[in-house]
């Protein structure tokens, strides 16, 4: 992932520095463990922990994949396999206690319990930028409680909602992906340290259940060489689905922000501009950002599919897969998380655009209001739905036509109902006005509040 959509605490985790030093750690918690059983000298492990280290431009020098011309010489010096590479670079800052590195063990007992750990730090990030996220929304869902908005469906003014249930919405389906992607977490906390086809063939079982204890894992029930990439697929997807929930959020941003709409808007700062040919633009630019990274995010999901299927005890192709598509997903999703949280917590809420949007068809919302009051005043409910159907496409016509005033349109569709015959025999005009008493249709707002317990 470019720099540009990066912040220093998830780029870190995923430098090729970290990820030796990583490697390194497992190398030494697998010595300590047979110290622990008996098998390596204590000493040796003690010597193995004061001197090891690893610099990671020499590894990837003596692993001799980086591009560019070398000599004939020095290509043959090359190892072309990382684990081996990483191993030859520590070996020169070691001793005699260098014949118990590595002891028993096969390159992907300590690269798949390592990436593992990069993963779960990454995810600690994650997690941490969910948490402010979620702070934000409900502190807007807060505020914007009683905000009356028109609710939408195709499109089209359907019936009002409150800006803040709009928001207690986000908030659920954000807790929904938390979970998700905390199983996923739970997923890749796994430790593999069972040998070249994961018999445990040269390696004391117990060796994988210290190291795993120590570094807050779980060994794995049973694997091969490698740990089964289902766990990592899990992990893209739970990525994928929640930037899915994000680009929802920034596409309900966007379309508020439209001219004709202008309810919500992403803050504009000072000296931004919005257009290189109009001065006037003020555009959801983050929003974009994030709808489109969620496209990027979800192509990621099909690479970590295909991953899965590896031959028999493991090959070798998910390897360069998944050296960019993880890293890459953690960084992405960190840089979509923290640019949303700060749409939500700088978003402009225009709450007199709203009002006069929800008055834009004169009453044609209480609809449904009218209709129910009459079937439960005994009118079929056919007829009743035929009927003020009737009247709300005629105000409509007219609304389209221009052919009311502001004034008229107050009050065109509530009188066409009150003269209607047909609802007269059920409905008195005072039956009619508490049908067109729009706020009670948010009188169960509460609920929604106390279900989320905020």
């Amino acid at each position: 992932m470019i720099e540009r959509y990066s912040y220093p605490e998830m780029r870190a985790i995923w430098e090729p520095q970290a990820k030796f030093n990583t490697w390194l750690e497992v190398e030494l918690q697998i010595a300590e463990a047979w110290a622990e059983l008996g098998v390596v000298p204590k000493e040796a492990a003690t010597a193995l922990r004061a001197n090891a280290k690893v610099d990671a431009k020499r590894a990837i020098e003596l692993e001799g994949e980086a591009p560019g011309k070398e000599a004939e010489g020095q290509a043959k010096q090359r190892t072309r396999h990382d684990l081996i590479a990483f191993l030859h670079a520590v070996y020169e800052h070691l001793g005699e206690e260098k014949k118990w590195l590595h002891y028993g063990v096969t390159s992907y007992d300590i690269e798949d319990t390592a990436l593992c750990l990069l993963m779960k730090r990454a995810a600690a990030i994650l997690l941490k930028d969910l948490d402010e996220l979620e702070v934000a929304i409900i502190t807007r869902a807060q505020e914007h409680k009683w905000t009356y908005m028109m609710g939408r469906s195709h499109g089209v003014h359907a019936e009002p909602v409150t800006f803040g249930l709009k928001l207690c919405v986000w908030l659920a389906e954000l807790r929904r992906r938390r979970a998700m992607f905390e199983r996923a977490v739970e997923g890749i906390s796994a430790c593999k340290i069972s040998g070249a086809v994961g018999t445990f063939a040269n390696v004391d079982p117990r060796v994988e259940e210290i190291v795993a204890q120590n570094l807050g894992l779980t060994p794995s029930p049973a694997a091969t060489q490698v740990l089964q990439r289902d766990r990592h697929a899990q992990f893209l997807t739970a990525l994928a689905v929640l930037a899915g929930s994000l680009d929802q959020f920034a596409t309900e941003m966007r379309n508020l922000q439209r001219t004709d709409i202008l309810e919500v808007e992403e803050s504009f700062q000072a000296g931004q501009r919005g257009s290189s040919a109009m001065p006037h633009k003020r555009n959801p630019i983050v929003s974009e950002r994030v709808s489109g990274m969620a496209r990027l995010m979800r192509g990621y999901v099909v690479p970590a599919l295909e991953n899965m299927a590896l031959w028999h005890e493991r090959d070798i192709a998910h390897s360069s897969v998944e050296r960019v598509i993880i890293p890459d997903a953690c960084i992405l999703m960190d840089y979509m998380l923290k640019k949303f949280t700060g749409v939500v917590k700088g978003m402009h809420v225009y709450e007199k655009r709203m009002l006069r949007n929800l008055y834009a068809t004169g009453g044609l919302f209480n609809s449904e209001a009218v209709m129910l009051a009459a079937v439960k005043k005994g009118m079929d409910k056919d007829a009743a739905y035929t009927t003020v159907q009737k009247h709300a496409m005629d105000t409509w016509e007219k609304i389209q036509q221009d052919e009311l005033s502001a004034e008229g349109l107050e009050h065109y569709y509530i009188d066409t109902l009150k003269a209607d015959p047909d609802l007269a025999r059920y409905l008195a005009p005072e039956d009619i006005d508490r049908a067109f008493d729009w706020r009670s249709h948010l009188k169960h707002i509460e609920v929604f509040y106390q279900r989320l317990g905020i």
